[in-house]
């Protein structure tokens, strides 16, 4: 049993440590962050305040990635299939709520029509 939990938290965080990379690379960045795969992040003149921009991008990817973490522990004192339900609620809602923060995000940094 215990070696179950041990071998299951080895592979949470290696499927997490790529979540928590990124988001410490995003924190230090100089050149804006983007959110979506594929598509461009803006441009340094589109930005008001980048460093803040990134950082608090950075800090969405490190606690989406501690949430994470936090779900299977507390899923672990009441059994393994709890600790899957809310490793699931976290990923579906936690993703939701990370598309929402990054919009609320692009409607505080990003420099009106005008302003360019």
């Amino acid at each position: 049993m215990t070696g179950e939990i041990i071998f299951s938290f080895v592979v949470l965080l290696i499927g997490i440590g790529p979540i928590f990379i990124l988001g410490i690379v995003q924190c230090r960045s100089k050149e804006p962050v983007g959110f979506w795969a594929g598509k461009k992040p803006p441009r340094k003149e589109e930005i008001t305040d980048v460093c803040a921009y990134n950082r608090k991008h950075g800090i969405m990817w490190i606690l989406y990635g501690a949430g994470l973490i936090g779900c299977f522990v507390c899923g672990q004192l009441f059994g393994g299939l709890t600790a899957a339900y809310l490793c699931m609620a976290e990923v579906f809602g936690g993703l939701l709520g990370m598309i929402a923060y990054h919009n609320r995000l692009n409607r505080m940094y990003y420099r009106k029509r005008g302003d360019l």
